[in-house]
């Protein structure tokens, strides 16, 4: 066997050191840089609220679920691909290793390629049609999305190929490469929005150009003296049994997120429908604002992914359980602060990104305040997908990630605005109120699924 096939004395200690310090050492640098790519959207609307116009902001918010369907191709490729990745470490597979990043390099090349070319002949039907944009926001929308999706590629396979630092025993590298894109977002921002008064046109260059430099740093690192790991030609040849792995695995994120694009799609057309431009842009403002509160959630479940997964593949399931649990517990408190913060501080965000005094600012502190009512109860659900998608149990995944946005969210969002206002009561209300419902039941569900999964492991003895 080739040294490239080797484990590495990094992911070796996977297996062995003690699991609080290697989930703060895994997802501590996650969260760092995510949330640096957080504060990065802040920047950017702040800078087109205050600068442009606070219309742009809705603009950008409308075009959010069509670009989060790139996304969920590189979630569906790179997760799927960096969950076997851990797994067949932990069973010492080293053979399979770099056919799978071979194979994940190409899909994550090809899937997104069609989704783009989908998105550019069905774009001004999307925008006009179906989310019902006019006027202003729809020249916003439809600047930003044309120019950012022809980059999309690198923004599919930049995230997508950055998992597999983090699950090569590098953490703080996959940190490094998050923070280099968005650092650069930040400090090109300015420049391209007020030096070169290129406005929303701006934002949306300086993403594609950050994505790409944040590609060329992934690639950087697997042609680098820190890992024996390559991207290898002979490897890029897709096969079947391969393929359909990655991608079953990488299902569960990929239909979750996907799922969360066609909700943005459904809640934006739903908000304009009752609440104007002025109820689109609050709730653009608070799911910029959401980024920074789930941020950490996520690096938690990002950090936890590869040790979940290569102590599951190693039969090591009391590590696997102590990781779940503290990640559960991290995740919480997490979510508590957020809400906390959005409910005494919302008033002091809103100021971040305008100073209106009026109607505009009323609906975005109250989305704030109602859509994040259910925030302390919902680690379950965020890391119980995590969890399933780690083991290897696509199916589950699925059901616990989609339970929020299909079974419950969808749901509320088309029948809660008409019950609401059979009552009396506002109906842009009802949209608001849909997203605490379906927190609540999507972690009441998700709860029993994890609870009868560790249930089932103590009958085996495990």
């Amino acid at each position: 066997m080739s040294d490239s096939n080797q484990p590495t004395l990094a992911t070796d200690r996977i297996g062995k050191e003690p699991i609080g310090k290697l989930l703060l050492s895994f997802s501590i640098p996650a969260i760092i840089g995510m949330l640096v790519q957080a504060l990065y959207n802040i920047v950017d609307r702040i800078y087109l609220g205050h600068g442009v116009d606070p219309l742009a902001i809705a603009g950008i918010g409308l075009v959010m679920p069509v670009i989060m369907i790139i996304m969920a191709c590189s979630m569906l490729v790179g997760i799927g691909a960096n969950s076997l990745f851990a797994i067949r470490m932990g069973e010492r597979r080293h053979d399979e290793v770099e056919k799978i990043m071979g194979h994940a390099f190409v899909l994550l090349f090809l899937i997104p390629a069609v989704c783009i070319a989908a998105v550019l002949i069905f774009m001004e039907p999307i925008l006009r049609d179906v989310m019902k944009a006019e006027g202003k926001v729809y020249e916003y929308a439809d600047t930003y999305l044309r120019i950012t999706i022809y980059g999309a590629v690198f923004g599919a396979m930049s995230p997508g190929l950055t998992h597999f630092i983090r699950s090569d025993g590098h953490p703080k590298t996959s940190m490094i490469v998050q923070i280099t894109g968005a650092l650069l977002n930040i400090i090109l921002d300015p420049i391209f929005i007020f030096v070169l008064d290129l406005g929303v046109a701006g934002a949306a260059w300086v993403t594609v150009i950050s994505q790409f430099v944040s590609l060329v740093f992934v690639l950087g690192y697997f042609n680098s003296k820190w890992t024996r790991l390559r991207f290898r030609f002979k490897y890029m040849k897709l096969e079947a049994r391969l393929t359909g792995k990655i991608l079953a695995i990488g299902f569960a994120p990929f239909i979750m997120q996907f799922a969360m694009s066609l909700v943005g799609i459904l809640q934006n057309a739903t908000i304009l429908k009752y609440g104007g431009d002025d109820a689109l842009t609050g709730m653009t403002i608070f799911f910029t604002v959401l980024m920074v509160i789930i941020m950490p959630v996520m690096g938690f479940g990002q950090g936890a992914q590869p040790i979940i997964g290569y102590n599951y593949g190693a039969k090591q399931f009391d590590r696997v359980i102590k990781c779940f649990k503290l990640a559960m517990i991290a995740c919480t408190c997490f979510l508590t602060l957020g809400f906390l913060i959005t409910q005494f501080g919302c008033g002091l965000i809103f100021s971040m990104f305008s100073n209106d005094k009026g109607n505009l600012r009323e609906l975005a502190i109250l989305t704030m305040r109602i859509c994040t009512g259910m925030f302390p109860f919902i680690a379950i659900q965020m890391m119980g997908g995590q969890f399933f998608q780690a083991i290897g149990k696509p199916a589950k995944a699925a059901i616990v990630s989609l339970s929020r946005q299909i079974l419950f969210l969808i749901p509320a969002l088309l029948f809660l605005p008409g019950v609401f206002e059979s009552i009396g009561i506002r109906p842009l209300y009802g949209v608001y109120w849909s997203f605490p419902l379906s927190d609540l039941c999507a972690s009441i569900i998700s709860a029993i699924f994890v609870y009868k999964e560790f249930k089932a492991w103590k009958k085996m003895g495990i």
